[in-house]
C-alpha cells in the first residue's frame, strides 16, 4: 500500500462515515460509497487477507509488522468513521426516512446514475457474457427490491446471526443495499435500533457475529474475483446499481406524482442532479 499522511487518514475517516451514512439508508451500499470515492478495492483486498497467519506475525515480528501488513490504519480509519455515523443514524433513522425520504432517494439517484456512468467506463472491451451478467443482475436486482418485507414474529438469535451474515454479503457488494436487505427480512430498523438503544448485548453479539463472519467470507471471493475476473464484476455491479434505480422511482413517484408544482419535487431534482454533479466531481479529483 502506498504510504499515506494524516490528511490521507482523515480523508478515509470521513469517506467512512459516508459509508456509514448509506449503510444506514435503504437502497444505496456502502460498498457503492467505497467504490465512488476510491476505496473499494482496497478495502476488499485488504479485508479479504485477514487470515489466522496473519495473526502469527505478532509472535515472529511483534505487533507493528503484523499491523503494516493488516493495512490497520486504513482499516481503522474507514472503520471507525463507518461505525460512527452508523450508529448515530440508526437512532435518527425513522424521522429521516418517515419525512424526508423522497429528497434522499432523488440525491441517491443522482449518485447511482453517475456511478453506472463511471463503472461503465471501467468495462474494458465489453462481450456478450458481460452484456449477459448486466441483465441478469439487473433482474436479480428488481426482484430483490420487489419482495415484500418480511416481519418474523418470533426472532430467534439465530436468525439475527443469519441477518448479519446476509447484510454483510450486502453491505460489502455495490447495488444491493444492506439496510434494504435488514428490511425485507423484518428486522430493520425497529428491531436492531430497540436492541441498540437498549444496549441488548444478546442481540447485538449475534448480529455482529453473523455481519463478521460474512464480511471476511465475501471479501475473499470478492478478492478472487476481481483479480481474475475484474471485467465481469464491474459488469455484474452495473447491473445491480441499474435495478437498484426502481427503489427510488418508486419512492419519487408516490411521493410527487404528476404534480409539477410541487416545490419539493423542483428541490429532488436540483438534489438529483448535484448527486450526478458531485460523482463526476469525485471521479475526476481521485484520478
Amino acid at each position: 500500500m502506498s504510504s499515506r499522511n494524516t490528511s490521507d487518514f482523515i480523508k478515509l475517516f470521513f469517506k467512512g462515515c459516508v459509508m456509514g451514512v448509506a449503510d444506514a439508508l435503504p437502497g444505496i451500499s456502502g460498498g457503492t460509497i467505497a467504490l465512488l470515492v476510491g476505496i473499494y478495492e482496497e478495502l476488499i483486498s485488504t479485508i479479504g487477507s485477514l487470515n489466522f497467519k496473519l495473526f502469527k506475525e505478532i509472535g515472529k515480528k511483534g505487533f507493528s509488522s503484523f499491523w503494516n501488513k493488516l493495512n490497520g490504519n486504513f482499516l481503522l480509519a474507514v472503520i471507525s468513521g463507518q461505525l460512527i455515523s452508523l450508529i448515530t443514524l440508526i437512532a435518527i433513522f425513522n424521522l429521516i426516512s418517515e419525512n424526508y425520504k423522497a429528497l434522499i432517494w432523488a440525491f441517491f439517484m443522482g449518485l447511482i446514475f453517475a456511478t453506472i456512468y463511471i463503472i461503465f467506463k471501467l468495462i474494458k472491451d465489453c462481450d456478450i457474457l458481460d452484456f449477459i451478467l448486466i441483465i441478469v443482475s439487473v433482474i436479480m436486482s428488481l426482484l430483490i427490491t420487489s419482495v415484500s418485507p418480511n416481519n418474523p414474529h418470533e426472532i430467534s438469535n439465530f436468525y439475527i446471526f443469519s441477518c448479519g451474515l446476509i447484510a454483510s454479503s450486502a453491505l460489502i457488494l455495490p447495488g444491493i443495499s444492506g439496510a434494504t436487505m435488514l428490511i425485507l427480512l423484518g428486522v430493520y430498523p425497529n428491531y436492531l435500533s430497540d436492541s441498540l438503544v437498549n444496549f441488548d448485548i444478546v442481540t447485538l453479539v449475534a448480529f455482529t457475529s453473523g455481519a463478521i463472519i460474512g464480511l471476511l467470507g465475501f471479501s475473499r471471493i470478492l478478492k478472487y474475483l476481481f483479480k481474475y475476473f475484474r471485467n465481469k464484476i464491474y459488469s455484474i455491479i452495473l447491473g445491480l446499481l441499474a435495478g437498484s434505480i426502481k427503489i427510488g422511482w418508486e419512492e419519487w413517484n408516490k411521493e410527487f406524482g404528476v404534480d409539477i408544482l410541487n416545490i419539493n419535487l423542483f428541490l429532488s431534482i436540483v438534489l438529483l442532479i448535484f448527486g450526478f454533479t458531485l460523482i463526476l466531481f469525485l471521479d475526476k479529483k481521485k484520478k
